[in-house]
């Protein structure tokens, strides 16, 4: 049983969207920088969260994304069942046909696992996790490096104006 990185980033993206929307709407480009993940895969990924009306978008200069409801009231599960993702330990997908259309002796374990998982990311909320200070940690220390490569890039462009 694995969770692949469509699940992984749904949960990164949505856990930077709370802790940065607070201030004004985030774009997807400033979740990407921070998070390292791809623009278009955001895209595809917020297509499916805002479907799931977990976040809701905002047109215009200053645009971006915001959660829809309050970050209590997101469980983990809830973004990783939006995104399709299936946390399914049984070789079957839990149709029960794991053994040459059959159960295998072991597929009611493997579904309660598969149960168990789900209810433990039902019970962890957005709220829940970025109020670790371990989050918050990471979260500061990400957005004092995109400071730092925003006014590198600043000075970059200064830089090449002033050798034209």
């Amino acid at each position: 049983m694995r969770l692949t990185t469509k699940g992984r980033y749904a949960v990164t993206a949505m856990l930077d969207l709370a802790i940065h929307a607070q201030q004004k709407p985030v774009s997807l480009n400033d979740i990407s920088g921070r998070q390292n993940i791809s623009l278009s895969y955001l895209e595809q990924l917020f297509a499916k969260l805002r479907r799931a009306e977990l976040v809701s978008s905002v047109r215009g200069p200053g645009g971006g994304y915001r959660l829809a409801l309050d970050s209590a009231h997101i469980s983990i599960a809830q973004v990783v069942d939006a995104v399709n993702e299936s946390m399914d330990a049984t070789r079957c997908q839990g149709k029960g046909d794991c053994q040459d259309g059959d159960q295998c002796l072991t597929h009611h374990l493997w579904q309660d696992l598969s149960d168990q998982i789900h209810a433990f990311l039902s019970d962890i909320t957005i709220h829940d996790l970025i109020s670790r200070k371990e989050i918050s940690d990471v979260a500061k220390r990400q957005d004092q490096k995109a400071q730092r490569v925003s006014i590198d890039e600043s000075l970059i462009k200064l830089t090449s104006t002033f050798v034209e």
